[in-house]
């Protein structure tokens, strides 16, 4: 090629050492990443259930790439159960502590209890996933048991220690703990499937406070014994319990999506010093 046709040749200038220390570095937190991905995972399987959740669509309502779902997960699985150990698993580690260090009289803390599955769980969009475990266990078994274990046993388990602790107070009944947990919990299950599905094309609404009162003084008719039994419960004065436990996780959460938003600190300029 004629040398009048050769492209000139263009240096470019050296790169300035400074320009990135210079510049902003808003980078998030590694490990406040999954908690995003998680909170925009429940969103989608409470909308969409699990079949129909694509990783790509998680990943899109995330603000990330889908590649980056994979940096946390393996598989649509494994976020399901992140999802639902994020979720549903601290309330209910909430709910044992709670039997653990209650001070009052059993038949308030099962009020406790059926108040703070309501308020935690029932009435918020985690109730979902107990709608798509239903609608989906049949085509998805493994999650099925996951479920099952994550969540219904130590559910069951948390009441069975209620009923004990009655027992032994001389409070409840001896009454066999299974199916007597299962009954206490079918009328949760059913109005949280109220909430989600059954209500929309239903003549007349459910209360939802009115249905836990009523399901309190049942279920007291039948568990308790001796003065228990003869002894109305007093009324609640004051926030309960689980609002305390409501607000704590809710802060515990709003500090850690306020921390993926602190700004990186910016690397030292070479040769200064820090």
């Amino acid at each position: 090629m004629p040398r009048s046709l050769r492209k000139p040749t263009v240096t470019k200038p050296p790169a300035d050492p400074h320009k990135d220390a210079d510049s902003p570095r808003w980078s998030r937190r590694k490990a406040a990443r999954p908690q995003e991905l998680v909170a925009a995972a429940l969103d989608l399987f409470v909308e969409r259930g699990y079949a129909a959740t694509r990783l790509e669509d998680v990943a899109a309502a995330a603000g990330v790439s889908k590649g980056t779902v994979y940096l946390y997960f393996a598989n649509k699985e494994e976020l399901f159960k992140s999802v639902v150990r994020e979720n549903l698993v601290p309330a209910l580690a909430r709910g044992a502590d709670l039997v653990d260090a209650y001070q009052g009289s059993t038949p308030e803390l099962l009020r406790e209890l059926l108040r703070g599955w309501w308020g935690l769980i029932g009435a918020t969009p985690v109730a979902g996933l107990t709608k798509l475990i239903m609608a989906e266990s049949a085509n998805f078994p493994d999650i099925a048991r996951f479920y099952n274990q994550e969540v219904m046993v130590p559910g069951d388990e948390l009441f069975a220690k209620v009923l004990a602790r009655g027992v032994a107070r001389g409070e409840f009944r001896p009454l066999r703990a299974n199916p007597t947990t299962t009954l206490i919990c079918a009328p949760l299950v059913f109005l949280m499937m109220w909430q989600r599905a059954l209500r929309a094309t239903a003549e007349k609404d459910i209360d939802p406070e009115a249905f836990l009162d009523g399901l309190l003084d049942t279920l007291l008719f039948g568990l308790t014994a001796g003065e228990a039994r003869d002894r109305p419960l007093p009324p609640q004065h004051g926030p309960y319990i689980w609002e305390a436990i409501r607000d704590e996780m809710l802060a515990q959460r709003a500090a850690a999506l306020a921390a993926d938003a602190t700004p990186a600190p910016a690397a030292p300029r070479p040769g200064t010093s820090t």
